[in-house]
């Protein structure tokens, strides 16, 4: 069965009130990552924000099985892909997570890290191997198809550029700093355009491309994880953007794994929709300050989180600064 184009048929929509109830999810995963920010442990910042985690999703009314984890099942105790999760007494739904993305970025204390999940109707997520993705996204506002994957970036850059209305040196693109990157840097230099290199967190950096206006970023580029561009397209379709995908293989092992997973056309050029379909609802919790999200602060007397939490069929983003005065209670939860 090729896993982009999902036949089974939907259930009823997910119940708003899972909306609210998944921000408890990225708040106590990323309250518990923050506890290590700056530690220099990645593994242990990652294990206890994984723990959080599981332990919120297990209180939810969903029969949850996760699609996008922490790895496979033989690598548990990590979130691992086809875990179940949630009271099994509400309607199944597919999962993605990555309860710290950024792990380096938290440990070094950088900015960006966060804590992510999303969760959509059953057989609604791309269950995309753990290898990488060549990727493109645009915020919203624009006309379908503006970008391509397959056109050369000076294209995409001045197609952009002209549908903004701005010369194309007003253009900012966000490009992982990798050296596999060389020469799309060049290719965006070439047209005059500006570049924010980032060292890890494209989840962070698609989602960028969606508040172009606050964080400065037009346009995402570049190839980056399958999992994270997953995650990626469910917070594109809740709040607006355009996005592509393709998987890069990288050896028989690689394409192997794919097709265990169900996708038999390793070359297939995804659509943000075929990556993620029906109702998704998505949330992010900021561990570390960042241009969208602000870290956890820890004080005598409370905890303060800031989160964005989204839902597809409405529409609706909310933006909720909360703080936790309920220390010892908070902690027990952890």
């Amino acid at each position: 069965m090729d896993q982009g184009a999902p036949t089974a048929k939907r259930g009823p929509a997910l119940d708003r009130i899972l909306t609210l109830e998944l921000v408890r999810v990225t708040e106590r995963a990323a309250v518990a990552a923050a506890r290590l920010r700056g530690r220099g442990d990645e593994m242990a910042a990652d294990q206890a924000a994984v723990d959080a985690m599981r332990r919120e999703l297990n209180r939810l009314p969903i029969h949850g099985t996760v699609v996008i984890g922490e790895g496979e099942r033989d690598e548990a105790p990590m979130l691992f892909i086809g875990e179940e999760v949630g009271s099994r007494r509400g309607p199944k739904v597919d999962i993605a997570l990555d309860p710290l993305e950024g792990t380096t970025i938290c440990a070094k204390n950088l900015p960006n890290a966060i804590a992510v999940v999303a969760i959509a109707e059953e057989h609604s997520l791309l269950n995309a191997p753990d290898v990488y993705m060549d990727k493109i996204a645009i915020g919203p506002g624009y006309p379908e198809g503006l970008v391509d994957l397959d056109r050369p970036t000076g294209d995409n850059v001045r197609a952009l550029a002209e549908a903004k209305g701005v010369p194309v040196k007003e253009i900012a693109a966000c490009v992982l700093d990798r050296p596999r990157h060389a020469r799309l840097i060049a290719d965006l230099r070439a047209t005059g355009v500006a570049i924010r290199l980032i060292g890890d967190g494209d989840v962070a950096g698609i989602i960028h491309v969606t508040e172009p206006q606050q964080t400065g970023i037009d346009i995402y580029l570049g190839i980056g994880g399958a999992p994270e561009g997953v995650l990626a397209a469910a917070a594109l379709r809740c709040i607006g953007g355009q996005m592509q995908g393709r998987l890069v293989t990288n050896s028989d092992e690689q394409r192997e794994r794919a097709r265990r997973m169900g996708i038999d056309d390793i070359n297939r050029k995804y659509t943000m929709a075929e990556m993620a379909r029906g109702d998704v609802l998505f949330a992010a919790t900021g561990v570390t300050d960042g241009n969208l999200l602000a870290g956890v602060k820890f004080s005598a007397w409370s905890i303060s989180t800031h989160t964005v939490v989204m839902r597809s069929s409405s529409r609706t983003v909310r933006w909720i600064k909360a703080d936790h005065q309920d220390m010892e209670k908070f902690d027990d939860a952890l």
